[in-house]
């Protein structure tokens, strides 16, 4: 169950020539496939593409009519070796992927297509994951693009550009039998904008037809003597091929003004973010009407030398504006003006930071020290920035906002793995951590300050695996239901069977890929139409040779504490696995909370769990809030008078999950907290008992207060 559904958005994949289409960035990419004749798709969801892979899924009965074929991929390499199909037949692959760290894991197959090149267009959608927004490693696919010799686009972020570039990337990979990539930052996947629409195109030659004709060519395999034959091929026939291609189709764009002794050279997919920098310094419009002339690489790899020659040729400087590094436009760019003996200035990384995101108001701080030093006059008529906050005034904002640090959402059931964790430290000491991507890395944050290292998508015990020595304690890694079948499954659990690994796993089951938007895979518990789920992890774990091995439901810390404490005190030697088992309550709550509504609307009794603190009996301290860190779990204000310090509190947002009362319990903390079920709707029973239960309690209250009264003035019974 995806975190969002786009069953009424993809009906609009249907319409015609004439028609204008209205959607997200991510919509339009489905439809430039489908009107590019795409025989196949596939790929990983991860930001910012996550959605990509959630439209597809939810349009697999349009791409079945059009005898387009349908994959989630298990990872990122098994959808890169999908491209394969391309190689010996004219059919036209499409993959797509969270970018760096998705490409880095195809990163194998993608070397073998590059090296073998393509008969059918291969087209690569990879989401650039760089910048503010992102939650990796700050790296870029260009690197890769040049290593391998795979054409790189990036389109200027509007929807006729995305739809032309996903269109035409298939025609360049044909032209040039090479596969191409295409980037699409965040904010490009989820920019709204309208295209005229075409009308969808079944594949000429399909997938079945492939099956039925097979095509053996040994000259596309990727052994000697082919081998060294690719690379001269990519060098004589195909970069060629692909310049050609690029110039006549005029993929990159001369906006802006045609004159003046200055010029810009920008990223296609940082052309907004150039516009608006431009209209803030009043050198633009909102439509990007200027007078400074903008070469836009909507291609940036390879770079066209007689384009990029023709361009600075009457200039006497130029700004690159190239995110990230190394500085390889600017780097490049240089060389090919140099061996051209043109003396143009190229200004790049001089005047924007070298690394970070380039925001509007990090590019305009850059466009004004470029004009400020090559074309004065223009800067003279753009409005003064505003000054500087003074260093003081800064630190004194950072002192007065809080830091709010990622951590998990209401209710999650990965709360009480770390909650457990934290409390097993008080018995057996401290101990080394390998974490895993996905959800449960927030526990490195505050306040469980778990983790020591994390090394990647399901490589979490294989981040602990050089700690495998006699020792007196045991490492403990963490790995997620998504991770464990990505890559885990292996690369940990195999790694450590095979090698006698006498250390701890905590397989996080929460029965979906929770990280990525809540996508089924093979262990959900949901039915699914199109794919095989109820696969359970404890029996591929057993499959590989674990013996030793502990299921436990999250929420029940206590238990999840007892058995985290054996697995590490254990006599027994060799790999042990615990699998903490909790539904994604974000994913329950989407399911079960219309439903709630709906018979609540309808007048059926519904009961409804919540958590409460007793603020007589909470003493003030806290420890509740630094085991937990639930959300919902906060303070206010002490209604004790004599009492300074603030209460704990439940707020509204409480989902009953029970994990701030099992913490009480398990830690033995203050017995404050209190379950109340919520009746909506209530039967007369209900009320009868109610009614009971309030006289009961009245009374008891009423003997209460008559016997503190009589305390108070020194009366005897």
């Amino acid at each position: 169950m995806a975190e969002r559904s786009f069953a009424k958005e993809v009906k609009d994949l249907c319409i015609g020539e004439g028609e204008t289409f209205y959607g997200e960035g991510i919509l339009a990419v489905t439809k430039a496939l489908l009107q590019s004749g795409v025989s196949y798709v596939g790929g990983y969801q991860g930001a910012p593409i996550s959605h990509l892979m959630d439209v597809l899924s939810d349009a697999q009965e349009i791409l079945a009519d059009l005898s387009v074929h349908f994959e989630a991929s298990a990872s990122e390499a098994s959808a890169a070796a999908m491209l394969a199909a391309s190689v010996n037949y004219p059919l036209r692959g499409a993959v797509t992927w969270k970018s760096t760290v998705g490409t880095n894991v195809a990163s194998d197959a993608l070397s073998q297509l590059a090296s073998s090149g393509v008969m059918g267009g291969a087209l690569v959608i990879v989401g650039e994951d760089y910048g503010e927004g992102s939650s990796i490693m700050q790296e870029r696919s260009h690197a890769f693009a040049m290593k391998s010799q795979m054409w790189l686009l990036d389109p200027r972020p509007n929807l006729p550009s995305i739809v032309k570039f996903v269109e035409t990337g298939f025609q360049l990979s044909e032209a040039s039998n090479t596969p191409v990539m295409l980037e699409l930052r965040i904010r490009a996947c989820h920019v709204y904008g309208t295209f005229e629409a075409k009308d969808n195109i079944a594949p000429q030659f399909t997938i079945a037809d492939a099956m039925e004709n097979p095509t053996r060519d040994y000259g596309r395999i990727v052994l000697p003597p082919s081998n060294f034959v690719h690379e001269v091929e990519k060098i004589e026939n195909r970069w060629p091929a692909a310049i050609n291609f690029i110039k006549e189709h005029r993929l990159n764009e001369y906006l802006g003004g045609h004159r003046g002794d200055v010029g810009i050279i920008v990223q296609g997919g940082l052309y907004n973010t150039l516009i608006r920098a431009l209209e803030l310094l009043g050198l633009s419009d909102v439509f990007g009407e200027t007078d400074i002339p903008i070469y836009c690489l909507n291609v940036t790899y390879p770079l066209i030398d007689d384009e990029v020659k023709g361009f600075c040729l009457d200039k006497k400087a130029v700004l690159v504006i190239e995110e990230g590094q190394p500085d390889y436009l600017e780097q490049a760019i240089n060389a090919i003006l140099r061996n051209g003996d043109i003396q143009t200035k190229v200004i790049g990384k001089s005047v924007f930071p070298r690394a970070g995101e380039y925001t509007a108001d990090v590019m305009r701080g850059g466009v004004r020290k470029f004009l400020k030093a090559h074309d004065a006059n223009r800067v003279k008529r753009a409005p003064e920035e505003a000054p500087a906050l003074p260093a003081a005034t800064m630190k004194e904002v950072a002192e007065t906002v809080p830091q709010r640090p990622a951590g998990f959402c209401t209710g999650c059931p990965e709360r009480p793995v770390f909650s457990a964790m934290k409390q097993v430290q008080e018995d057996v000491g401290d101990y080394h951590v390998s974490c895993d991507i996905g959800c449960h890395l927030f526990s490195i944050l505050p306040p469980f300050d778990i983790g020591n290292t994390t090394m990647g998508y399901g490589l979490g015990w294989a981040g602990a695996s050089a700690f495998n020595a006699k020792a007196g304690q045991r490492t403990v890694s963490i790995m997620g239901d998504g991770g464990f079948w990505h890559n885990g499954l292996t690369s940990g659990v195999g790694n450590a069977v095979f090698n006698n690994n006498d250390n701890v796993l905590v397989i996080v089951d929460n029965g979906y890929s929770a990280a990525t938007g809540g996508q089924d895979i093979l262990s959900s518990r949901a039915s699914n139409k199109t794919k095989n789920t109820n696969n359970p992890i404890a029996k591929a774990v057993r499959g590989m040779g674990v013996t030793w091995l502990r299921q436990v439901h999250t929420y029940n810390i206590a238990e999840m504490k007892r058995v985290l404490k054996d697995a590490l005190t254990a006599k027994e030697k060799g790999p042990k696995v615990i699998i903490a088992e909790g539904e994604c309550m974000l994913n329950k709550e989407r399911r079960e909370k219309p439903i709630r509504n709906k018979a609540i609307a309808d007048g059926k009794r519904v009961v409804r769990p919540r958590f409460g603190v007793d603020p007589d009996t909470c003493t003030g301290d806290h420890a509740c809030i630094r085991i937990s860190g639930c959300p919902s779990l906060t303070l206010r204000d002490n209604p004790d008078p004599l009492k300074d310090d603030p209460v704990a509190w439940v707020n509204n947002d409480c989902v009953g999950c029970s994990v701030c009362g099992e913490n009480a319990h398990s830690a033995v903390l203050c017995p404050s907290f209190y379950r109340a079920d919520l009746i909506y709707n209530p039967s007369w029973l209900d009320k009868m008992m109610a009614a009971m239960r309030g006289a009961i309690i009245g009374a008891m209250q009423r003997a209460a207060d008559k016997r503190r009264a009589r305390h108070s003035f020194g009366t005897q019974p």
